[in-house]
C-alpha cells in the first residue's frame, strides 16, 4: 500500500510516523512545497528573534526520513484525481496513491482589504513568510499589524525586537476580548502598552496604499487615520487551506468535512489538522492548535491500516508565550457570562499573573492562567471529573508548575478563592 500525505505539518508527520510505527511494509510519501523537512510551526518567531536557529527547529534529524524508510518529495501539488488516485505536481509530473491523506493546514484570512496583493503585505505563517520578512527588515521604518489574536502579538514581537515600531490595528475593544474575558484582556493591553506598541483598540483596517512601486507604502484605517508603513502584517485569523480540493469531488464546508474516522466523501482520501472539518450530521468543528494536530495524525494512521479508531479531541488546551506572558488554557471558558457558568478570578497585585476556574453548576469546566504555569494532566484529569471547587483548590500546589526559586502564589490563590 502507497499511503502519499499532502503536507509536512504536525498532523501529516505524525500521520507518516505512526504509519511506520505499525507497519513495515506500507510505502509513505510526504509531499510539501513549502520545505524539505518538518518544523515546528510555532518556532517561527524564535528563528527571527535570534532565540533559535534553524536546525533547532526541526523536531527530528534530516537522516531519519531515511532511516523511517518515509520518502520527503519537495512540490507543490495542483491538482488530485480521485478517480485515477493520482497527484498532479507542479513540475508536470504524476504521483498514484492507493491511499492519500490531506493535511494542508491553514491560510491567513484576508477579507478583502484594497491593496491586500501589494508587495510587503503578508501573515506570518510559513517559511516562505519569514524568508519575506527577513529580507525586508533593514528597510522598515515601520510596519501596521492586523488583527487582535495570537500571531498578531506574536509578529508584532518579532518587529519590536528589531526596533521596527509597530501600529496594532484591533477591532476588538480589548486586546484578543474576543476569545478571553475582559480581565485576561485587559492585562494583554497593558503589557503591550508597557512594551511601547502604538495599539489602536476598535479600529479596523480600511485600505492598503501603494507606494508608486506595487509595495505597501502606507494604510488607512476605519478611523480615517493614514499611518505610513514598509509592511503589512495581516493576522485577522486562520481558514482552513481548501485551494487544493475546491474543483475536486472532494466535499468541504469551513474545513475538508470528514467523519470521526478522518474518512473524507472520496473513497481513499482522508484528511487531518487545520484543513480538516469533523463532523457528526449537520455539526462540525475545526480544531487549529499543535496537540490536535497531533492526535489526529495517530488515529488517522492506525485506521489506515484498519484499526477503526474514533477521533476523540479530549480535554480542549492551548499555550503560547508573548510579552513575557505565559498563557495557558483549559477546557471551556467563556469570555462572556452563560447563564449556570460561575468564574472564580484571582489576579496578582502586579498585575501581571491571574488564574480563572470555571464551573458549571459546580462543576469544574475550565481554566486560564496568564504568567502562571500549570501542570497538563492533572489539570485536564480535574476537568474530565468534574470536580468541585474544594477539590481543585485542594490540588492547587499539585497543579502549580513554576520553575525552581520562583515565587508560588498558591496560599493567595487559595484564601481567595475559599472566601
Amino acid at each position: 500500500m502507497h499511503v502519499v500525505i499532502i503536507g509536512n505539518g504536525v498532523a501529516g508527520v505524525t500521520a507518516a510516523r505512526h504509519l511506520r510505527k505499525r507497519s513495515a511494509e506500507v510505502r509513505i510519501t510526504v509531499v510539501s512545497g513549502e520545505s524539505d523537512h518538518h518544523w515546528s510551526r510555532p518556532a517561527l518567531m524564535y528563528l527571527y528573534m535570534g532565540h533559535m536557529r534553524w536546525p533547532d527547529v526541526k523536531p527530528y534529524e534530516d537522516r531519519f526520513w531515511a532511516e523511517s524508510r518515509i520518502d520527503l518529495l519537495r512540490a507543490w501539488v495542483t491538482r488530485i484525481d480521485t478517480e485515477a488516485r493520482r497527484l498532479h505536481l507542479h513540475d508536470d509530473r504524476t504521483l498514484d496513491y492507493d491511499e492519500l491523506v490531506l493535511a494542508t493546514g491553514s491560510v491567513p484570512n484576508r477579507w478583502g482589504w484594497p491593496g491586500q496583493d501589494l508587495d510587503r503585505v503578508h501573515g506570518m505563517y510559513s517559511v516562505q513568510d519569514l524568508v519575506s520578512l527577513e529580507r525586508m527588515t533593514p528597510r522598515l521604518e515601520r510596519a501596521v499589524v492586523v488583527g487582535g489574536g495570537l500571531i498578531g502579538i506574536e509578529l508584532a514581537e518579532m518587529l519590536h525586537s528589531r526596533h521596527v515600531p509597530v501600529t496594532l490595528l484591533v477591532r476588538e475593544e480589548l486586546y484578543w476580548d474576543n476569545v478571553l474575558p475582559r480581565e485576561e484582556a485587559a492585562m494583554v493591553v497593558r503589557a503591550i502598552e508597557r512594551a511601547g506598541f502604538d495599539l489602536r483598540l476598535q479600529t479596523e483596517l480600511a485600505e492598503i496604499h501603494d507606494d508608486g512601486e506595487g509595495g505597501a507604502g502606507a494604510v488607512t484605517t476605519s478611523a480615517g487615520d493614514r499611518i505610513a508603513c514598509q509592511f503589512v502584517g495581516l493576522t485577522a485569523g486562520v481558514r482552513p487551506n481548501l485551494a487544493l480540493v475546491e474543483d475536486s469531488p472532494i466535499e468541504t464546508r469551513r474545513g475538508v468535512v470528514v467523519d470521526d474516522r478522518l474518512r473524507t466523501s472520496a473513497p481513499h482520501v482522508w484528511a487531518a489538522g487545520d484543513c480538516a472539518e469533523i463532523t457528526d450530521g449537520d455539526e462540525g468543528f475545526v480544531q487549529q492548535v499543535w496537540y490536535t494536530g497531533k492526535r489526529q495524525g495517530e488515529v488517522l494512521a492506525a485506521n489506515l491500516l484498519g484499526e477503526d479508531q474514533p477521533y476523540t479531541p479530549g480535554t480542549w488546551y492551548n499555550s503560547a508565550k508573548f510579552l513575557h506572558i505565559e498563557y495557558q488554557t483549559y477546557g471551556t471558558v467563556p469570555n462572556r457570562p452563560q447563564d449556570g457558568v460561575t468564574h472564580r478570578y484571582w489576579e496578582h497585585p502586579g498585575g501581571t499573573q491571574s488564574l480563572r476556574l470555571v464551573f458549571r453548576d459546580g462543576a469544574f469546566i475550565g481554566l486560564n492562567c496568564m504568567g502562571l504555569r500549570i501542570r497538563h494532566r492533572p489539570t485536564a484529569r480535574l476537568i474530565e471529573q468534574g470536580a468541585s471547587l474544594a477539590e481543585v483548590l485542594d490540588q492547587l500546589d499539585a497543579l502549580h508548575f513554576d520553575p525552581e526559586l520562583h515565587q508560588r502564589h498558591t496560599p493567595a490563590i487559595r484564601a481567595a478563592f475559599s472566601g
